[in-house]
């Protein structure tokens, strides 16, 4: 099957704008209010007027985002089985394996809020539906939307009704990533694996949601440009910029209240929007070279996300330059941009030279050798 180049620019563009959001928790030590509004203080300090702009941008829409279009790549999976006449879950379920070992050692290593894990779990579960047919998938999409909306309900609801809480971490976290060395920061890890994996285990019923949306897309032809692709990201763009942008304007709102609504609802209904949005772009000015810079960042994207994170922990972290906790918000922001340039830079060269990136052409190595 011939790769589509809308799919491997959008995936570029997810997996690089995550950082948009990590680039803060990096930048302030592990410290998750600065992702969030508990702390805001309005419109007079332009440092948060800057972290607060662009975490609208990315805040949870550019991981939704992802989380779709790891979706797509599994119904492009699913229907190569079929054409090759391979049994679905005894082929994919070493990409499962992959995936969490990956990301166990992405925790492990570099991170404490890798996302791999949870997709791992996520398409686990959504192997199994999958195989069952388009009503399975439906009651799947609704069951686990229920589940998502009544936890954030419940969150909403205690926050109305006591005191809101803050995100900040414990100064003794903080503390790990300014002076700790990386094994310390290890060990930090893998001593508080459950209270990490925290958030992992509770986004998996939107995880199952964004995964079947993003195989739906992918089965009606939402990403090709003909006249039913160009119908569906009409509707993208219009009702996920129509309803996302309003909505994820509440998280404006100073206190927190409106953190979770806009993370874990709102967010992601803004995700679609910018799907409808860039396959405009990409219709519209087709001929932009930075289309095809962004296509090889997408090709390589589970390499890029890696490297991005461990780019951050060394420019940040106490063991690297040690800049986490010493720097405003635009010198965040230009920290950010590098990062992102840098990656598409690499991507670009390293295409010219190899067939796929080094985590993907590890991927490939293991399928292959398992007969996958």
């Amino acid at each position: 099957m011939k790769r589509i180049a809308l799919i491997d620019i959008l995936r570029g563009i997810a997996i690089l704008g995550t950082l948009g959001t990590n680039i803060w928790i990096f930048a302030h030590l592990g410290d998750l209010k600065y992702i969030t509004t508990t702390d805001f203080t309005g419109w007079s300090n332009m440092n948060d007027i800057l972290r607060m702009l662009v975490l609208f941008v990315f805040n949870g829409k550019l991981l939704g985002m992802l989380t779709i279009m790891f979706g797509v790549g599994m119904a492009i999976k699913y229907e190569q089985s079929i054409r090759r006449n391979q049994p679905w879950v005894g082929m994919y379920k070493w990409v499962i394996v992959f995936l969490m070992v990956e990301g166990l050692l992405h925790y492990v290593l570099v991170m404490e809020y890798d996302v791999l894990m949870s997709y791992a779990v996520t398409a686990a579960i959504i192997a199994v539906i999958l195989k069952r047919g388009e009503r399975a998938m439906t009651w799947a999409l609704w069951v686990a939307g229920a589940i998502h909306l009544g936890m954030i309900a419940l969150i909403f609801i205690s926050m109305l009704l006591g005191p809101a809480f803050s995100m900040a971490s414990s100064p003794e976290l903080i503390a790990i990533y300014a002076e700790g060395t990386w094994l310390e920061q290890v060990q930090n890890r893998l001593a508080n694996f459950i209270f990490f994996r925290t958030e992992a285990i509770f986004i998996i019923p939107l995880n199952i949601c964004l995964f079947i949306i993003g195989i739906k897309l992918m089965q009606d032809g939402a990403f090709s440009f003909n006249e039913s692709g160009i119908a569906i990201q009409r509707k993208l763009l219009t009702w996920g910029l129509g309803l996302g942008l309003p909505l994820n304007v509440l998280m404006f709102v100073p206190g927190g209240l409106f953190d979770f609504p806009v993370r874990y609802i709102f967010a992601p209904v803004l995700a679609l929007g910018y799907l409808g949005l860039i396959a405009f772009l990409v219709r519209t000015w087709s001929t932009w070279r930075v289309w095809k810079w962004l296509e090889k960042t997408g090709r390589m994207s589970l390499s890029c996300y890696i490297l991005q994170n461990i780019c951050a922990t060394a420019i940040f972290y106490g063991w690297g330059l040690g800049l986490g906790g010493n720097l405003n918000s635009v010198e965040i922001i230009g920290i950010f941009c590098m990062i992102v340039i840098g990656q598409i830079i690499l991507a670009n060269i390293w295409l010219g030279k190899f067939s796929y990136g080094p985590i993907e052409w590890l991927r490939k190595g293991m399928l292959q050798r398992l007969g996958r």
